[in-house]
């Protein structure tokens, strides 16, 4: 999804730039609807010969061009998306699927006339024709089309992992999907709408500061309404486009021209990092996060737990271990589940008649129902001392002991029963990722507290909190839990963020102010969140937050600039208003400008060539740095507000200069 800005990408945007021109366009940017009135006036008075013509001509032609760059400004950070959105769409042309009918048979139909419910049938070489969750098999996909990551990704039936999206690339084996999405609804339909702009609504803080940007403009447009009285009494009579020129360097011009891009580009960059925010306020309120709420399992850590000991309790051989946890664990499809298989090392199938019970965030265990009834549970150690207890067994002391000694290590104990019979621990070892604890670290640098879930007892849990450096964690969490920890924050007037996959995830992640779905989790999740990680990488969270902050900072810098840069305008322009008649006027001349119209001219010209210079920088954003907010400030008045204000000096001057050298101003 990173496109370069060709010659062929910059044409429509500056045709753009001029349809913009449409006052029903324009009014929506008052600033720059202010410039355009301003830009008419001047016309108007060169014509009624109220000014040279030469000058007036000349003001009346910048001021246009000022439009024009604001207009081409908003115009290129469209393109972006446009492109985005062509790429899109050639993923799901002309898409037909293969629909299951109740009687098992195929029908070859449109992707548009599937509806949810629907299942279809999808073999390697052929495009997933819709959003859906895989009921049977597994397949390894290409999901470029979407995401732009040549890497398959392997999607399977009965995991977290089971979501693929329309317009993806099956590569490998059959599958067969369940239809979830809506024609016109589906995660392309909707990508396509944002990236295009259809669908942006303008953020809390891109509204507010419009308002106060239009506030500024109207009393600017007050006070210079009133210059005409007041140079009356002083016996000077103010031509009117000058008056006109003086709004226009007066007003916000820089910030009102490039809002509309820096609003557009905040989208663009989260879609350039694969995640798919529901709404512009997502991306900005992502910059204001106080909580992170983290999954260990895939987060914090590499989430790829293995199985890598069989620790039996006194009095039980390692051989019994052994059985009962390969057939508690013969139909548990997660990467544990398969591992405990393997470690176990037996060639044992589950006998007829048994019955398994999948592992459930309430109950917190797995295991299977033998004939006879023998009864074959594995789980966490809380969990499993209930259900032995309930069965009239007891918890030997040594249990407790052996899951605490795995626990220090930073492993997950793992508790196996037969009836009520405690027979011994599994030891699940997971690593956290290289380079966390760092992050971790920047993110406390922004006063950001993480905090870490995991449905580890609590001593496993603290070992890996340490270890990741987060602030904060909760132990053996059910979805209840997560819930409560959101709810509780924010009663407190803070801003959480969350991640997560699955359908107990979903309410979780409907309180959150943040919530990041992965994609590859269920549609439960999926609707519930906010944003929706593409790459279904639940780390991506961090970077959620440093999109966020990135799009608030550039926008603070841009403003912080455009009110700086206008100080030198008033050094340029009220010299050239008042001088002649006024010679005291003459020591604001700082800059020592040839005349009062190429002082006028310089200022305009200026005022216009800087909103074209700062496009990337909207479009691209301020360099990020992990720091606290007053030392972002204290960064942003040095280099936006200094620079800002130093530099109009500087290029107004040399402007002067070469006006004055070329048309003997």
């Amino acid at each position: 999804m990173r496109n370069a800005h060709s010659q062929e990408s910059l044409r429509p945007a500056l045709i753009a730039a001029f349809t913009k021109l449409a006052p029903q366009h324009m009014l929506r940017n008052p600033v720059m609807a202010v410039v355009w009135a301003g830009t008419l006036l001047a016309a108007a008075a060169t014509l009624a010969g109220l000014a040279a013509p030469g000058f007036g001509m000349a003001v009346t032609a910048i001021l246009l061009i000022t439009v024009l760059f604001g207009n081409f400004a908003e115009a290129v950070a469209e393109s972006r998306g446009r492109g985005q959105a062509a790429s899109l769409r050639r993923a799901r042309q002309d898409l037909m699927a293969r629909r299951i009918d109740a009687a098992g048979g195929e029908a070859r139909v449109p992707a548009a006339e599937l509806r949810p419910g629907d299942q279809v049938l999808v073999e390697a070489g052929e495009l997933v024709p819709a959003d859906g969750e895989i009921e049977q098999g597994l397949a390894s996909i290409n999901e470029a089309a979407v995401t732009g990551e040549s890497a398959p990704v392997l999607r399977e039936a009965g995991t977290d992992r089971s979501g693929v999206i329309g317009g993806t690339l099956v590569l490998s084996d059959r599958i067969v999907v369940r239809v979830t999405a809506e024609p016109g609804h589906s995660f392309l339909d909707r990508m396509i709408a944002l990236v295009e702009g259809s669908s942006r609504q303008k953020t809390p803080n891109e509204i507010a500061l419009g308002l106060l940007l239009m506030v500024m403009t109207l009393t600017f447009a007050i006070v210079v309404a009133t210059l005409p009285f007041i140079g009356g009494f002083v016996g000077v009579e103010v031509n009117p486009v000058l008056l006109v020129a003086l709004l226009v360097c007066l007003i916000p011009t820089t910030i009102g021209g490039l809002l509309p891009a820096n609003g557009i580009a905040g989208m663009n960059r989260a879609l350039q990092a694969n995640v798919l925010a529901k709404s512009g306020k997502a991306v900005e309120v992502a910059g204001d996060i106080d909580v992170l709420l983290l999954d260990k399992t895939g987060t914090i850590t590499h989430g790829d737990r293995q199985a890598t000991a069989f620790h039996a309790l006194p009095g039980v051989g390692l051989p019994q271990l052994r059985e009962a946890a390969l057939l508690a664990s013969l139909a548990d499809p997660t990467p544990e589940g398969k591992s405990v298989v393997k470690l176990a090392g037996l060639a044992l199938e589950a006998p007829a008649g048994a019955q398994f019970v999948p592992f459930s965030a309430q109950t917190r265990m797995s295991g299977v129902d033998l004939p006879g009834g023998r009864v074959i549970r594995k789980g966490a150690l809380a969990a499993m001392a209930a259900h032995v207890r309930a069965l009239g067994g007891q918890v030997p002391v040594a249990l407790e002991q052996r899951v605490a000694d795995i626990a220090r290590t930073g492993a997950t104990p793992l508790v196996v029963s037969d009836g009520r019979q405690l027979l011994g621990v599994i030891a699940l070892s997971d690593v956290v990722k290289h380079g966390i604890r760092e992050r971790f670290a920047q993110l406390r640098a922004m006063g950001i507290k993480t905090v870490m879930i995991t449905g580890d007892n609590p001593l496993t849990a603290a070992h890996i909190a340490a270890e990741a450096g987060v602030d904060d964690y909760i132990a053996e969490a059910r979805p209840e839990d997560k819930l409560a920890r959101i709810r509780a924050e924010q009663a407190e007037g803070r801003l959480v963020a969350m991640v997560g996959d699955g359908t107990n995830d979903a309410p979780a992640l409907a309180q959150a102010d943040i919530g990041l779905a992965m994609n590859s989790g269920t549609q439960a999740a999926k609707e519930a969140g906010n944003m929706v990680d593409l790459d279904s990488d639940p780390a991506k969270l961090l970077a959620v937050v440093e999109i966020g902050k990135q799009q608030l900072i550039t926008r603070g810098a841009l403003t912080t600039f455009s009110l700086a840069n206008d100080v030198s305008k008033y050094f340029a322009i009220l010299p050239a208003l008042f001088a002649v008649a006024i010679p005291q006027m003459a020591a604001l001349n700082v800059m020592q400008l040839s005349s009062p119209s190429s002082a006028v001219l310089s200022a305009l010209v200026f005022n216009a060539v800087i909103i074209p210079l700062l496009i990337p920088l909207a479009l691209r954003g301020v360099r990020f740095r992990a720091a606290g907010a007053t030392a972002l400030l204290r960064r942003n008045m040095l280099v936006y507000g200094l620079g800002g204000l130093l530099l109009p000096f500087i290029a107004i001057k040399l402007i002067d200069l070469l006006l004055s050298t070329l048309f003997h101003l």
